[in-house]
């Protein structure tokens, strides 16, 4: 069994990363979402809160999270 949230991007920033050549440390912010549209009153009467926080060292992973974009997530047991 599995459980779909829906997360939006509320934050977005970029540093230098200890060892200089790998480039930059994307993080990434998500919460639920809350409004805007049926599906995500919906999703929020599910998931009033919470937080995602990510980081990678990808930039073309991390240049995929604009900030206000929202993001199905799927949680599923592994």
């Amino acid at each position: 069994m599995s459980v779909r949230a829906k997360f939006k991007v509320v934050s977005t920033t970029q540093r230098q990363h200890w060892d200089a050549a790998k480039g930059h440390i994307h993080e990434i912010e998500l919460s639920p979402v809350v409004s805007g549209s049926p599906e995500n009153e919906a999703f929020y009467a599910a998931t009033p809160g919470g937080a995602i926080k990510l980081q990678t060292i990808s930039h073309e992973a991390g240049v995929q999270f604009d900030l206000g974009t929202e993001f199905y997530v799927d949680f599923t047991r592994a």
